[in-house]
């Protein structure tokens, strides 16, 4: 059995190999587990670095979430391209010690802009992290045990967004630092075993280097458009500044696409975009992870400041949507055999969605987490098993030969853009309110614009499934 559009570099590792397979599947798993588990501790401990940092708005504050996603996106699909041509394993090893230096700066951060920077760096190793991890996987792993493969990388993601609520909020009783000292100890294992255990595949180009300067652009064009977001509250809509922030991302994105579409080795293949599962598939990604963002901020944000639970407590609150994860990952690799990926994506993305409603129709300002928050928890967790790892299996196995650490990249990276522009437009729609009945408000509008999201994504699904029915049909 082949999967489809992913072919094998190396020879399959015979069985015999298998408990060195194993090992070096620990190694990337713990890898992109701590690299995903930051973003949700970091959610967490928002808050508790709001009061250790005097005078720091949320807005401001936010750019430890977007400063971190803006260049992780802007980087990752460089560092796919880098690693295709001079070696997954290096590219891995480099990304995975540059991210566990950067935590440890990021703990030792004495003012928020020394924060912000740490966290930059730290997105350039995750960067590398991400793609080069799947692409690895890939290349120790045999042809008939490729799906499987893909699908247990891709709920790392899920697993870690389970245990990150509460590890967040024990991490942070303690100082909000530590949420990034956890990762040190863990980064340097995996390294040390890596070394040892990791496949060592070639490098598979010998073209030119990745375009940097296109990177640089859609940095640009990304950060333009979210200070548009954040600031649109404090500026206004229709201000100067804000319409000019637009004008500019809209200017930077046109340069940055006629530049991919000249350059030798871009950031963003064109011609992938033009198959078409994978381009609905990473339209779906987008849009649904831009709901995804916004709904665990704003679920920390309604714990911790308008019913004041503390750290901990708003931790075990969250924690029951995300531990959905494991068990539903048990009954949806047969889900999709019998429905098809793009229509159980869509399935996931509507529970997702009937998740927010609830949250709309009934939280109210009085705790009631039984009957207000948790019903809306279930459902969102739910709906993000279903919909994410299936998301991006699909858009995985639609990959053509050679391409697994770019194209994977690329995926990533249209996620990464959703998460930002999330949690801008949340940021910016909650605004700072006055009182409990403007922050129900703000919070309700915020909820609106998820449902939204959410309900495009579907659209975006089934898009996939028809694209995928067309594939099938044509083979």
């Amino acid at each position: 059995m082949k999967l489809v559009g992913i072919s094998n570099p190396v020879a399959a590792p015979a069985d015999r190999d298998r408990p060195h397979r194993r090992a070096a599947f620990l190694v990337l798993a713990a890898a992109v587990f701590v690299s995903n588990l930051d973003l949700f501790i970091v959610n967490v401990a928002l808050p508790a670095m709001q009061q250790h940092f005097h005078g720091s708005s949320l807005a401001t504050l936010s750019w430890v979430l977007n400063g971190y996603a803006i260049v992780f996106a802007a980087l990752l699909v460089p560092a796919g391209r880098l690693a295709d041509r001079i070696g997954h394993r290096r590219v891995f090893l480099a990304g995975l010690a540059v991210f566990t230096t950067a935590s440890a700066l990021c703990a030792l951060a004495p003012t928020v802009g020394w924060l912000d920077a740490a966290r930059v760096l730290q997105a350039a190793g995750a960067a590398a992290l991400m793609p080069t991890s799947l692409a690895l996987l890939l290349d120790a792993t045999p042809a008939a045990e490729r799906p499987g493969a893909i699908r247990a990388w891709a709920s790392i993601g899920g697993i870690a967004a389970g245990l990150g609520p509460v590890l967040g909020g024990l991490l942070v009783e303690a100082d909000w630092r530590w949420v990034f000292i956890a990762n040190v100890p863990v980064g340097i294992a995996a390294i040390a075993v890596g070394t040892r255990v990791l496949p060592r595949p070639r490098g598979k180009e010998n073209g030119p280097l990745p375009d940097l300067f296109g990177a640089v652009l859609l940095t640009a064009a990304i950060a333009t458009l979210t200070v548009s977001l954040v600031k649109a509250d404090e500026w206004g809509w229709l201000s100067p500044q804000v319409l000019g922030s637009l004008l500019a991302s809209a200017l930077l994105t046109a340069w940055f696409l006629r530049r991919s579409a000249r350059h030798r080795a871009p950031i963003v293949e064109l011609p992938l975009l033009r198959v078409p599962v994978y381009a609905a598939a990473n339209t779906a990604a987008l849009l649904f992870t831009l709901a995804f963002a916004g709904m665990l901020l704003t679920s920390v944000l309604w714990c911790q400041q308008t019913w004041e639970y503390s750290a901990l407590r708003t931790g075990l609150a969250i924690a029951p949507g995300p531990l959905l994860v494991p068990p539903v990952a048990l009954g949806s690799a047969a889900l999709v055999r019998r429905l098809g990926p793009g229509r159980v994506a869509a399935l996931g993305t509507l529970l997702f969605a009937a998740g927010i409603g609830w949250w709309t129709a009934t939280v109210g300002l009085r705790p009631g987490y039984a009957t207000e928050l948790l019903p809306g928890l279930l459902l969102t967790g739910l709906g993000v098993r279903l919909t994410l790892p299936t998301l991006v299996g699909s858009a995985s196995a639609a990959l053509p030969p050679t391409r697994f650490a770019t194209g994977s990249a690329i995926t990533t990276m249209a996620r990464q853009i959703g998460a930002v522009v999330g949690v801008a437009l949340t940021v910016s729609l909650i605004g700072t309110p006055h009182g409990p009945q403007a922050a129900l408000d703000g919070f309700r509008r915020g909820w609106t614009l998820l449902i939204v999201a959410a309900l495009l994504a579907c659209a975006a699904a089934l898009w996939l499934a028809a694209a995928q029915r067309r594939a099938a049909g044509s083979r």
